[in-house]
């Protein structure tokens, strides 16, 4: 599947990834070079170009997640429309939620500096990261707002398009109507079962149809279905990551949408000053962010599984046989050490600077 799989790839490095690094570029060493509207031109091309990315790398992992365009031959996938690469409804699920994802991200970011800041309460900055942190939690709010209606509206396309993903995130066995939604559990996968849980009935149903009736298929019922469609094999993927990154993606978002909506509050009624325990809680509240956009992508990726591209390629037919698989280890670990360090100098940098008062340079 290379053929299709390496085209939008390639367009990425080509265009996106090039406008980003270049214009990074200019943005860290231009500040004394460049004009103040040119230099903001130039971190604004850099974050139009991280969403370009985004974009060419979600429409490769869109046709993994539902393949469009291509025709077999001779066991080749050839592409036959690159039009139905870029109108692949996936992508058009996956992509809204990336981007707002993304907006979350850099929202709770600058409030989470911001209240470091604020709790500090050093004079002539005060005024700056009030300001700051107003932006940080419009933006927040309005943004985990917009990926929870987009992840709503994408879970239910994913019932329709991949009912074993969803089923397993949910710990849902059998088919029922109405089906109930499980809210925790213990999962028993060797028998196929939960061996405890809690449930609110006919919720499961309500969420994936906006109804309180509607048909979910369970594990079972797909295993079956899949064995008739592809051949013999286990189609049911490794539901106890699943069903509790789910729930820590959903816990997040929820906790993500309350800190956001206090935070605007208070600073509408200029009371963020007093509120320590606020403040300091949302330092903290700048990895939760993170731990949603991670939890998600496991979702993405390990419900797919035992597909490399769904219905089309498994992922034990993906294995190279041409390489040893001492040299993939190899890489892999290379690459983990790599971006390991690439992590500790950047968390130290961002930190460094971060703890900077914006009057520091003033006479420099």
């Amino acid at each position: 599947v290379g053929d299709i799989f390496g085209a939008p790839l390639a367009i990425e490095a080509l265009a996106a990834f090039f406008i980003e690094s270049t214009f990074l570029g200019i943005w860290i060493f231009g500040w004394d070079k460049l004009s103040k509207k040119v230099h903001l031109a130039s971190i604004w091309l850099v974050a139009f170009a991280s969403n370009l990315s985004a974009f060419w790398i979600l429409t490769a992992n869109s046709f993994m997640q539902n393949p469009q365009g291509y025709a077999l031959n001779n066991g080749r996938a050839e592409m036959v429309d690159f039009g139905a690469l870029l109108s692949n409804p996936y992508l058009w699920h996956q992509f809204p939620h990336v981007v707002t994802a993304g907006l979350t991200t850099g929202a709770f970011f600058v409030m989470g500096i911001s209240a470091y800041h604020l709790a500090k309460k050093k004079g002539k900055d005060v005024d700056i990261f009030k300001t700051s942190f107003k932006y940080g939690a419009v933006v927040g709010l309005v943004a985990t707002l917009l990926v929870a209606g987009i992840g709503h509206a994408q879970g239910q396309y994913l019932v329709e398009t991949q009912p074993m993903k969803m089923a397993a995130a949910e710990a849902h066995w059998e088919t029922s109507d109405p089906a109930a939604f499980i809210a925790v559990a213990g999962i028993d996968q060797k028998n196929g079962e939960n061996s405890w849980e809690i449930a609110i009935p006919n919720m499961l149903s309500f969420l994936s149809y906006n109804r309180f009736s509607g048909e979910v298929k369970g594990m079972h019922d797909l295993q079956a279905e899949y064995v008739e469609q592809y051949g013999e094999g286990n189609y049911i993927p490794q539901v106890t990551p699943l069903f509790w990154s789910f729930r820590f993606m959903v816990a997040s978002g929820g906790l993500m949408i309350l800190l956001a909506l206090l935070g605007l509050f208070w600073s509408r009624k200029d009371k963020l000053e007093g509120k320590k325990v606020y403040l300091k809680v949302m330092l903290w509240a700048m990895a939760l962010p993170y731990i949603a956009n991670t939890a998600g992508w496991l979702i993405t990726e390990m419900g797919r599984q035992p597909w490399i591209v769904y219905g089309l390629q498994k992922t034990a037919e993906a294995v190279s046989t041409a390489m040893p698989a001492s040299y993939i280890l190899l890489t892999l670990i290379g690459f983990t050490l790599i971006y390991g360090v690439l992590a500790v100098v950047d968390v130290y940098l961002l930190a460094k600077f971060a703890r900077k008062s914006p009057h520091e340079n003033d006479d420099a």
